[in-house]
C-alpha cells in the first residue's frame, strides 16, 4: 500500500499538495476507492481511500488512525561529520531513516574536510526513505553545529553520551555493551570525521561525560561507522523480530 507524507494531516478528508497528488494520480495511477496510507512523520499512521484523483488536488477520505505508529523503547541522536562528499553522508541519512533514527546533527571538527553543510536536499531524502520503507517516525535533521558548541550543549542533559573515537588512551567499552548497560532511554553518539577526533576533541567530550567506543577492529568510513550504530541500537535493544505491519 503506498504511503504519502504531510507535516498536517487534516480530518476526516485530507488533500495531497499538487507534487504528491501527481505522483499518486499520474506515477502510481491510483484511482478512487483506492487504499493509501497517510503519515505526519511524528508517529502517527493513517489509512484512507481516495476520494477525489485530482493529478493536482488529490482528496483522501481518512478512514482510520494509527498514534505512536512503529515507535521504539529509546531515542537515538546521531552527530555525524558530514563527509567531503557529501553523497555519502546523505546515503546515510537514507539508511539511517529505514533503520530507525530520531535526530541527525552534522558535526564540524577539528578535522572536517566539509566545513559546511546544507540540509535541504538530506531531508528530502528522509522523506523518500520514509514513504519507501512505511515508517512513521521522520528524523529530525539539524543544522551543522561545531563541536565544541555540541558538547557544551549537551553537558548538562541527561543521556547516555557516547564518542567512537580510534585513538585514545582511555579504555573504550564495546558500542554493543555500552549500549545494553547505559540505562538511559536516549542516546547520543558522535562520529567523526575521515581523519578521526583530535585528541584535544577527545579530551573535551570525556570532560562532557562523553563515554569512548569502540565499533570493532575494522577502521570504518564516517557513514559506515554511523550506520553500523543505528542497526546496533536495534540490536541491543531487542527490536529485531518484531512484526512488520
Amino acid at each position: 500500500m503506498h504511503l504519502f507524507y504531510n507535516q498536517h494531516i487534516e480530518l476526516p478528508i485530507h488533500t495531497l499538495d499538487p507534487e504528491e497528488s501527481r505522483h499518486c494520480v499520474r506515477v502510481l495511477r491510483l484511482q478512487e476507492n483506492d487504499p493509501v496510507k497517510l503519515t505526519d512523520g511524528k508517529g502517527t499512521m493513517y489509512s484512507g481511500r481516495i476520494l477525489h484523483p485530482d493529478p493536482y488536488a488529490c482528496r483522501i477520505a481518512i478512514t482510520e488512525r494509527s498514534d505512536s505508529y512503529g515507535t521504539r523503547p529509546y531515542r537515538l541522536h546521531m552527530v555525524v561529520a558530514p563527509t567531503k562528499n557529501m553523497e555519502r553522508f546523505e546515503w546515510f541519512v537514507e539508511k539511517a531513516t529505514e533503520a530507525g533514527v530520531d535526530d541527525i546533527s552534522p558535526l564540524i571538527c577539528e578535522r572536517s574536510e566539509r566545513r559546511t553543510c546544507k540540509t535541504d536536499r538530506a531531508e528530502r531524502i528522509a522523506i523518500s526513505a520514509l514513504k519507501q520503507c512505511k515508517r512513521a517516525q521522520l528524523p529530525r535533521i539539524h543544522e551543522s553545529v561545531l563541536f565544541s558548541d555540541y558538547i557544551n550543549e549537551t553537558s548538562g542533559i541527561r543521556a547516555a553520551k557516547a564518542i567512537a573515537c580510534c585513538w585514545t588512551d582511555r579504555p573504550r567499552v564495546p558500542l554493543y555493551e555500552w549500549m545494553k548497560s547505559s540505562g538511559e532511554n536516549d542516546l547520543i553518539v558522535l562520529i567523526g570525521p575521515e581523519g578521526d577526533f583530535s585528541p584535544e576533541e577527545i579530551d573535551l567530550a570525556l570532560t562532557g561525560g562523553y563515554v569512548p567506543v569502540d565499533l570493532g577492529p575494522s577502521v570504518l568510513r564516517t557513514e559506515t561507522a554511523a550506520l553500523s550504530v543505528v542497526f546496533c541500537a536495534s540490536f541491543a535493544l531487542g527490536l529485531f523480530g518484531e512484526t512488520c505491519q
